[in-house]
């Protein structure tokens, strides 16, 4: 069974940069959608950006013009760059991904990383 592995999260304080990154543990096939999403504490899960076949980017309205989701150059892999961090950004980041958006049974989700934006 394929699983991912996150990395990258821990405390940095407001304004700092950090960057998150998910491997898949199998990469005998493609991953053709490969999303970060986040949840604070009390608050639902959002997607925070996603990246699709063409590496077409989309980004929630909060983090535009400060992340940057990119695919690594070792298949299966995606990057957060996180910069310009808020204390809103505080969340657990979660890596997602499918065989293409529609796939849905291919769902997989990382078990997340924890990043805490605070002085």
């Amino acid at each position: 069974q394929v699983q991912l592995v996150e990395s990258g999260g821990g405390l940095v304080q407001p304004g700092g940069s950090l960057r998150l990154s998910c491997a898949a543990s199998q990469t005998i096939f493609s991953f053709n959608y490969m999303a970060w999403y986040r949840q604070a504490p009390g608050k639902q899960r959002e997607r925070v950006a996603v990246i699709s076949t063409g590496d077409t980017a989309n980004y929630a309205d909060s983090v535009k013009g400060r992340f940057t989701i990119s695919r690594g150059t070792v298949k299966n892999t995606v990057y957060l760059q996180m910069n310009s961090l808020k204390p809103e950004d505080t969340a657990v980041y979660y890596c997602h991904v499918r065989k293409a958006p529609w796939d849905l049974e291919s769902s997989l989700w990382g078990r997340g990383t924890q990043v805490t934006v605070s002085s």
